[in-house]
C-alpha cells in the first residue's frame, strides 16, 4: 500500500517541541515522522482532541451522526457516558450506542452507567443494578465505570454503588465521578471511595479540594454548564491533571465548535501551548487508555491540520489514516440510524396542570444562566379564583414534569424563576436523567399544548406561543433524532428563537430545561414524583414553612 505523506510543523505535544516535518501513513498508522531541513508545509500537524466526558445523546444525534460534525472541529475520540439512553432502556440502551457508533472511524469510548435511575426519587424506564453494570464492565467495548452521580450514597456506604466500584478497579478501568460543591473532607472520603475524576466543579476552591483529594478536573463548556472561565487557572496551576469536556452539548453548538473553542479559549488567556493541547489531547489518552494515536511514529494516524496558532482554525482531520473532514466540510457518509423507544405517555389536559391554593410561601427553583445548579427561593404565589398560577410579572412560571412510563401518573407541578417566558410553553422529553416529559409555561392552556405535542410524536423538543406549535421529533428513545444533523440544528435553532421571542432570557432555555429535573444537581429540582432538594436529599412540600425534607419510599 502506497504510503501518504502530508508535511507542516510538526507539534510534539509530549516531547514539547514542534519542527518542520513529513509524517508517512500506511496502513491506518503513522510508519515515521521525518524532520524536514526546509518547512513543506506552513500549517500545524497536531494529535486530534478527545472530550473527556460528553453525553452524545444530548447533541440530539446517535453516534454516527454525531461523529460526522464533531471530526470538522478536531475532535476524534470521545469518552462518553450513555446514561441518557440506559435510563430509558437499560442494557439495550448501552448496546444501541455501540452499535451505532461502530458505524464510523471515530473513536467512540462508552462506560457502563451507574446510576440507572439516577435516584429512588423519580421514575426511569429501566435499572442497572450491580450485576447488570459488572456484565457491562467485563464488555472489552466499555471503558470504564461512568459517572457516579449518587454521592451520598458513596459516602453512607451504599454497597450497591460500591460494588459498581470495585468491579470498575478490579478490571483495571477507572471511575468517573460527579458531586458538585463537594468540599474538604467530603470530597476526599469520595476520592478515596474509588473515584477518578470529576466534570461538575463550578467554583476554582472547589476543584482544588477535589486535586487535593486525588482526583483529575475536567474543565466543562457546553450548552447549559459554563465553567471554563471558573477553572481556567487551573491550566497554570495544575494542567497536568485536568481534562477539557463538554458534558452537553445541542446540535446548533456542535455544528460551530467543540473542543477546538475550549483550546483557542486557553491560548487567548495565555496558558502553554503545549498544556493546553495535553488537557486536549494527552491526558484523556493516557487516563482512560484510550486507543487514539498521540502523532508519534507506531500510532493510529489519529490527527489534525490547523491554519496557525493565533487563528487556530482546525482544516483537516484524520482517523486511522483516512481523511474525514476537510475545510469545514464531514467526509464521513451519512448513514440513517435504527429507532428504538419507550414511550408510554397519554395526551394531557389544562387542568392536569393546576394547583390549588395551599398556605404559606412557593418554594420556588431559581434556574441560573450557564450552570446546571439552581437556587431555592420562597415567595408569595400569585392566586386566581382559588388556584396558584403563573405570574410572569415577576418571572414565577409553572414547571411541569409529565412521567412518560407510567401513563395514569398525576402530573408533578412547581414553580421556576428565571425562565422569563412571557406567554407560551416550552417542553422536552430530554429531562435529565430519567427522561420523562419536563415543560415550562405561562399558563395551563400552553403547557398542555406544549406537552402533547411531544407526547403525540413520542418524543421532541416543542414550543407554543404566538400563534405557533413547534417541535422537533426525537424518535431514538425520546432523545435523539434520525435526520442529518444539520437539518436537526437548524430546527432546533429556530425552537430556540422561537423560545427567546417568548420572553426567554437563557442563553439556551431547552437546555436548562432539560436539568430542571436533575435531583443529584443541588438545589431544588423537580421530579415526576415532586419538588426535590438536592441539599436535603430529600422532598420539599411546593408551598408553606417546613422545610424538612419528606424521604421518599423506594419505588
Amino acid at each position: 500500500m502506497r504510503a501518504q505523506r502530508i508535511s507542516g510543523i510538526i507539534v510534539d505535544v509530549l516531547n514539547r517541541t514542534e519542527f518542520p516535518g513529513t509524517i508517512e501513513v500506511s496502513g491506518g498508522v503513522i510508519r515515521r515522522i521525518v524532520r524536514d531541513a526546509r518547512p513543506r508545509g506552513r500549517r500545524l500537524l497536531l494529535p486530534g482532541f478527545v472530550d473527556a466526558h460528553i453525553h452524545i445523546e444530548s447533541s440530539l444525534l446517535p453516534p454516527a451522526e454525531f461523529a460526522r460534525h464533531a471530526v470538522v472541529h478536531g475532535t476524534v475520540g470521545t469518552v462518553s457516558d450513555p446514561h441518557e439512553i440506559a435510563n430509558v432502556l437499560g442494557e439495550a440502551g448501552v448496546r444501541y450506542m455501540i452499535a451505532d457508533a461502530r458505524r464510523t472511524p471515530f473513536r467512540f469510548t462508552f462506560g457502563a452507567p451507574s446510576c440507572v435511575p439516577a435516584t429512588v426519587f423519580e421514575t426511569a424506564g429501566a435499572r442497572l443494578g450491580a450485576k447488570a453494570v459488572a456484565r457491562l464492565l467485563r464488555r472489552k467495548d466499555v471503558g470504564f465505570l461512568a459517572e457516579v452521580m449518587n454521592f451520598p450514597g458513596v459516602l453512607g456506604g451504599d454497597p450497591e454503588l460500591h460494588a459498581m466500584i470495585a468491579a470498575a478497579r478490579e478490571l483495571g478501568k477507572p471511575v468517573d465521578g460527579h458531586a458538585p460543591g463537594l468540599r474538604g473532607e467530603s470530597a476526599a472520603n469520595y476520592a478515596v471511595a474509588g473515584i477518578t475524576t470529576d466534570h461538575e466543579c463550578f467554583t476554582l476552591p472547589e476543584a482544588r479540594d477535589k486535586l487535593a483529594a486525588g482526583m483529575q478536573i475536567l474543565i466543562r463548556e457546553g450548552s447549559a454548564a459554563k465553567n471554563f472561565a471558573a477553572l481556567a487557572p487551573l491550566l497554570r496551576t495544575d494542567p497536568a491533571r485536568c481534562m477539557f469536556c463538554c458534558d452537553d452539548l445541542h446540535p446548533d453548538l456542535l455544528m460551530r465548535r467543540h473542543l477546538d473553542e475550549h483550546v483557542r479559549r486557553a491560548l487567548k488567556l495565555g496558558a502553554d501551548r503545549y498544556d493546553v493541547l495535553a488537557c486536549a489531547s494527552v491526558n484523556p489518552v493516557k487516563h482512560y487508555g484510550l486507543e487514539i494515536g498521540l502523532l508519534r511514529a507506531g500510532d493510529r494516524a489519529d490527527f489534525i491540520e490547523v491554519e496557525s496558532w493565533r487563528r487556530f482554525v482546525v482544516r483537516r482531520t484524520w482517523l486511522g489514516g483516512k481523511l474525514v473532514a476537510a475545510h469545514g466540510r464531514t467526509l464521513l457518509p451519512r448513514q440513517p440510524a435504527r429507532i428504538v423507544n419507550k414511550f408510554r405517555a397519554r395526551p394531557r389536559q389544562a387542568q392536569d396542570f393546576a394547583v390549588p391554593a395551599l398556605p404559606g410561601k412557593l418554594n420556588v427553583i431559581e434556574a441560573l444562566n450557564g450552570q446546571l445548579v439552581t437556587r431555592w427561593s420562597q415567595v408569595v404565589p400569585k392566586q386566581v379564583e382559588g388556584a396558584i398560577v403563573s405570574d410572569v410579572r415577576r418571572d414565577i412560571l409553572k414547571i411541569a414534569v409529565v412521567n412518560r412510563y407510567r401513563p395514569l401518573t398525576p402530573v408533578a407541578v412547581g414553580f421556576v424563576r428565571g425562565f422569563g417566558l412571557k406567554s407560551g410553553a416550552l417542553a422536552s422529553s430530554v429531562a435529565h436523567d430519567s427522561h420523562n416529559v419536563v415543560a415550562v409555561g405561562a399558563d395551563d392552556d400552553a403547557l398542555a399544548a406544549a406537552v402533547n405535542l411531544v407526547i403525540s410524536h413520542r418524543g421532541g423538543l416543542s414550543a407554543v406561543g404566538l400563534g405557533r406549535r413547534r417541535i422537533l421529533p426525537l424518535p431514538i428513545a425520546g432523545l435523539m433524532s434520525d435526520a442529518d444533523g444539520r437539518s436537526v440544528a437548524r430546527r432546533y435553532t429556530e425552537l430556540d428563537r422561537l423560545a427567546k421571542r417568548l420572553g426567554s432570557r437563557l442563553d439556551a432555555p431547552f437546555m436548562t430545561l432539560s436539568f430542571m429535573a436533575l435531583l443529584v444537581i443541588p438545589d431544588l429540582k423537580l421530579s415526576d414524583r415532586g419538588l426535590f432538594s438536592g441539599r436535603k436529599w430529600g422532598f420539599v412540600p411546593l408551598a408553606g414553612r417546613s422545610l424538612a425534607p419528606v424521604r421518599a419510599a423506594r419505588p
